[in-house]
């Protein structure tokens, strides 16, 4: 059976619509960056995505071809993520989506190496004829911070972010969010296929002790 992230590390994917203090370890990703509206039609954002979702499906499908990664496992590919900023400022102002910053990501198994995430762009691209090469290899080590389930529309996580942040100022600790350590969303839902109201995001911040 594949290896699969959400079902493996519950506390990571699974957190319950209740903010709660994890500690992160550090992670590897495929890691594509970008600015600008995420809901423009055929944006930079868009195209992220099929940039990543390309790679991340030839390490996977690397076990039927030539190419032997060294440690290889099955796997079920990660869901879709999200490192947010806007210039100027901790807090994200969801009714200016064009100054958003980001760094679209998914998760890479430990087993990929640098060399292996080479090799995975330079197959990608001449399978399918797309230049992946803005593609990198992200190291990221997310360390102390405050996460919960966020259920509903994106517009509406204000509401869930304002919770976090009263929960860890109770538990004596202070936002963190750096040029270094950001806003962090994982989508546990496909927005084409799921209604607006149940949607499922993660949303995580960076913390330290006050």
């Amino acid at each position: 059976m594949a290896f699969d992230f959400k079902k493996e590390y519950k506390e990571f994917y699974m957190p319950k619509d209740k903010p709660g203090i994890v500690t992160v370890p550090p992670m590897n990703y495929i890691a594509v960056r970008g600015q600008g509206d995420p809901n423009q039609k055929d944006g930079e954002y868009k195209q992220s995505i099929e940039l990543l979702y390309g790679i991340a499906y030839t390490i996977k499908m690397s076990k039927k071809g030539d190419h032997r990664i060294d440690g290889y496992f099955d796997f079920v590919v990660p869901p879709l993520e999200g490192f947010w900023w806007q210039d100027g400022g901790q807090d994200i102002d969801y009714a200016h989506k064009e100054s958003f910053r980001w760094i679209s990501v998914i998760r890479l198994p430990d087993f990929v190496i640098a060399d292996d995430f080479a090799w995975a762009v330079e197959e990608a691209t001449r399978k399918k004829k797309t230049d992946f090469s803005i593609a990198e290899f992200f190291s990221y080590d997310e360390g102390l911070c405050v996460q919960c389930m966020h259920l509903g529309p994106y517009d509406d996580e204000p509401v869930t972010v304002a919770m976090m942040h009263e929960y860890i100022e109770g538990q004596g600790y202070v936002l963190d969010i750096t040029q270094q350590r950001l806003h962090h969303e994982i989508y546990l839902s496909d927005v084409r296929k799921t209604a607006p109201e149940k949607l499922r995001t993660v949303i995580r911040h960076p913390i330290r002790k006050a």
